[in-house]
Formats: structure tokens, sequence, C-alpha cells
């Protein structure tokens, strides 16, 4: 593993070829960059977007878009790309050792050698604190939840150590900006973003499920636990189930969030997203194949797609 270690120039196995980092970002810059995921953004799209939906369902609910909203919507992509950093950062620190066992991410720049563990302590602090600065200009119910995330994201590079449901935890990370956006937007909680929160998660087990088959092999060899490993030869079936509870909870967020004030064109145009959404995964199911680690990628981020389809609709509801 140590034996070929990188230069700041190589490039990390899994991201895409030509990617903005390999390309223009300056060379000392680089394993930092790598280190945060910068040069594999899907990442940051899956946390965004359930941030976006969050703001965008309130803003429907309450039928009162304001300036500020425009502020949150570029401070949740800012606050996105920095705290998908951070928390890649701490998920690499801990796994620094499995990584280094598995083909597609020993090239990572810790195990590989590129990056010190010090360094990469010191650069998630930075990203850190540079996201925690975005999210004080918030309204103090998002603030105070904001810091809630901490504790999740701590725990979820030891997940896959003591559960086969590693995903559950991806979820109840990646889709918290559902309930922040919600809150800085509206000032506290409710249940039609409680149960878009829930459907996130499900489409977090869906598309985590097909990204953790690349490494099912591996893992296994080394004991690392997964949905992928636990679904095995029933995964299809089981990516049907995600399916349905993240349409039909998306779907009665929106219910429950619109009815009170908004138009039935409103909400019929809001509902057809999750609907369209549903379509979206269901192409996916029609190609997956978990011998193809490829086509798994592939299938991992044409989940960008599926996570805008009810952005689109959502915004366009609430234009009518």
């Amino acid at each position: 593993m140590q034996g070929n270690a990188p230069t700041p120039d190589t490039q990390v196995a899994d991201a895409a070829s030509g990617n903005w980092v390999d390309r223009w970002a300056p060379a000392f810059s680089r394993p930092y960059l790598r280190l945060s995921r910068a040069d594999r953004p899907i990442g940051t799209w899956l946390l965004l977007l359930p941030c976006w939906w969050g703001l965008a369902l309130a803003m429907l609910a309450g039928q009162d878009a304001r300036w500020e909203d425009l502020w949150i919507f570029v401070a949740c992509g800012l606050g996105a790309f920095l705290m998908r950093g951070a928390g890649c950062t701490w998920n690499d620190i801990t796994d620094r050792h499995i990584d280094g066992k598995v083909a597609r991410t020993r090239s990572r720049p810790i195990p590989s050698g590129a990056v010190s563990v010090k360094g990469a302590l010191a650069w998630m602090v930075i990203q850190s604190l540079l996201g925690f600065a975005i999210l004080l200009t918030f309204h103090r119910a998002a603030i105070a939840l904001g810091v809630l995330s901490l504790l999740l994201v701590t725990i979820y590079p030891f997940a896959k150590r003591f559960t086969w449901w590693p995903q559950v935890f991806l979820g109840l990370a990646f889709n918290w900006g559902a309930l922040l956006a919600w809150a800085a937007h509206a000032g506290g909680l409710g249940w039609p973003p409680i149960l878009l929160y829930v459907a996130g998660i499900s489409w977090t087990l869906f598309y985590d499920t097909i990204y953790a088959h690349q490494d099912a092999e591996d893992d296994a060899l080394i004991g690392v636990k997964s949905t992928a490993r636990l679904f095995g030869a029933e995964t299809v079936r089981w990516l049907k189930y995600f399916l349905v509870i993240t349409v039909s909870l998306m779907g009665l967020a929106i219910i429950l969030a619109l009815m009170p004030k908004a138009s039935v064109l409103a909400l019929a145009l809001a509902l057809v997203g999750p609907w369209a959404m549903g379509w979206h995964m269901a192409w996916q199911l029609r190609g997956f194949d978990h011998t193809d680690g490829a086509k798994m990628l592939q299938l991992f981020r044409a989940n960008r797609d599926t996570g805008l389809i009810p952005l689109i609709f959502f915004g366009i509801a609430l234009f009518v």
C-alpha cells in the first residue's frame, strides 16, 4: 500500500477523469481537496438537495417566499460543500486503515500518504469553522439543529463496524438539511419536514446500497458491514421497498405542508415531483447489475438528477 505513495497530482481511483481539481486546482491544494471529495461532487449534491427540498417546501407551506430565502438557498450550497468536505475528512481519518485494504479507496490521500492525519485534522477544523460561520446567519432553531447534526456526522464512520445498516446512519446525517432549511425559513419544525426527512433517509438507503455494491467483496474480506452485503441477491427487492417509501412519504409531506394555504394547482404540481422521482428510481432498477462496479457507480451518480426532479416541481409550484 505505501510502496507507491502518490504525488499530489495522482488522481483518486473513483474520481471522474478530467475533474476540476485535477485540471485547475493548485498542486499543493489537490490532496486536501481530494480529501474533501471536491473531485467527486455527487456527495455534495446528495447533501444539498434535501436542504433545498426543505426550504422549497417551507416556502410553499407558508406561501411567504422572502428575499432572505435567497441567502438560505445560497448558504445551503456553501454549507453543503464545506460540511460534506469536513465529514469526508473525518470519515477518511477514522477509516484510514480500512481504506488501505480496499482497491477502490487505497488511493485516497490518507492511506496513500499524500496527507498526514494531523494535516487532515487541521483541514477538518478549518472546514467546520467556515461552515459554522455560515450556520450562525440562520434562525436560532436552525443553528441548534446544525449543532445537533455533528453527533450524527461523528457516529457515521463507525456504523459499519457495529451494524449491517450503516446506510441508515448516513441517511440520518445526509438528510438533516431538510429539517435545518425548513427551520431556517419557518423558525421551527412540524410534521411535513419530519416526513420529508424520513423520505430522504429512505432515498439514501436506495442510492447508497447501490454504491456499496462496488465494495461488497472487499468488505466481506475485511469484515465491514453494509446493506449491500446484507441484502445480497435480494437487493433489487429491497430497493423497490425504499422507492415506495421515499415516494409515499414525500407525497404525504407535500400534502400536509400545502393543504392549509396552497392552491389545488400548486399541490398537484408539487405532487408530480415525488411521482417523477419514483420513475427515475425505477429506471435505475432496470439497469441494476451488482457484478458491474462501473455500472453501480454510474447509477449512484445518477441520483443527483433523481433529487433534482422534485425540486424542479416544487419551484414551479411556487409560481402558481
